[in-house]
């Protein structure tokens, strides 16, 4: 297959085009962030007039991921314009554009789109509520895309890796700091899924071979806090775990509001795949091989 990813640069885009490109064309799409990456490259700003047309006529591919987004919470609160057209408006044009062109295409979401209030996992049935203008934008984004694709897949995510500039992950939040010894701070009262982005490339690619349609939790089947996330990190890579200092979010100081609970149900995706999910130690480990193996350094050579 032929396979356009969106956000190239970013860190689900670069770690999925990397694992992907072993079974599949790959076509990346970035604004020229990206030099010498072993995949086909197409450079452009897809929020300009026309450039989503003429980036899947060039590309013609069979499948596209839109990873693409403004990502950082805080950085929505400071341009709420830029955020509704990258992580609402955009979405909604390329799921059209497919559509007309019989592209598949997977949308990556979040699980920032709930409230956390409820006391137990959330499935695809429950009713978003996002509190913060990212999570708003990128709720607005699930709706355009499904109005505009009802084929298409809408994936809400939670993922950790190695990326570009080395800081894009909570996880390299953790490694940075834990590996030069700095004292840090895990927030005790934030719950989620952590899913290693490789893990999550593999089942983004396994949805569409199985043709899915519709939203589904792309998430590790294991829901933590993020201090025990740190902690679990530390003891893997074995470093002083003491170093990480249990916080409450609600005494960081931090702009835009975060949901408590965003620990989700992946009994849908598991049925739908008729197999397994990624469990989180498993996907600790992988993390951890790529560490010894020098690929933080590999990633950032493509810069």
């Amino acid at each position: 297959m032929r396979l356009l990813i969106t956000g190239a640069s970013g860190l689900l885009g670069l770690n999925l085009a990397l694992e992907a490109r072993n079974m599949h064309q790959v076509v990346g799409v970035d604004r020229c962030q990206l030099t010498s990456v072993p995949f086909e490259m197409v450079c452009t700003d897809l929020l300009e007039r026309g450039a989503v047309d003429r980036v899947l006529d060039t590309a013609q591919p069979d499948w596209l991921i839109h990873c693409a987004a403004l990502a950082n919470l805080e950085a929505c609160e400071a341009d709420p314009e830029l955020a509704r057209c990258l992580n609402a408006s955009l979405p909604g044009d390329l799921a059209a554009a497919c559509k007309v062109r019989g592209v598949k295409i997977v949308h990556i979401s979040t699980d920032s789109v709930f409230d956390g209030i409820k006391s137990d996992l959330y499935t695809e049935e429950d009713v978003p509520n996002p509190l913060s203008l990212y999570a708003e934008t990128k709720l607005q984004g699930e709706q355009a895309v499904l109005s505009a694709n009802p084929d298409a897949i809408v994936a809400r995510v939670n993922f950790y890796g190695f990326s570009l500039n080395g800081k894009r992950s909570l996880a390299e939040f953790f490694v940075n700091n834990l590996s030069a010894g700095e004292p840090i701070k895990g927030f005790t009262d934030l719950t989620f899924n952590p899913t290693f982005v490789g893990d999550l490339a593999d089942l983004l690619l396994r949805m569409l071979a199985k043709d899915l349609r519709g939203v589904y939790h792309t998430v590790s089947a294991d829901v933590m806090s993020k201090y025990s996330f740190g902690v679990m990190l530390a003891r893997r890579f074995g470093w002083d775990e003491s170093l990480i200092s249990p916080e409450s979010v609600d005494r960081s100081g931090l702009t835009a509001r975060r949901a408590h609970n965003l620990g989700l149900s992946v009994h849908k995706l598991f049925t739908a795949l008729g197999g397994p999910i990624p469990a989180f130690s498993t996907g600790l480990d992988r993390f951890y091989s790529q560490f010894q193996q020098g690929y933080p350094q590999k990633i950032r050579s493509y810069q």
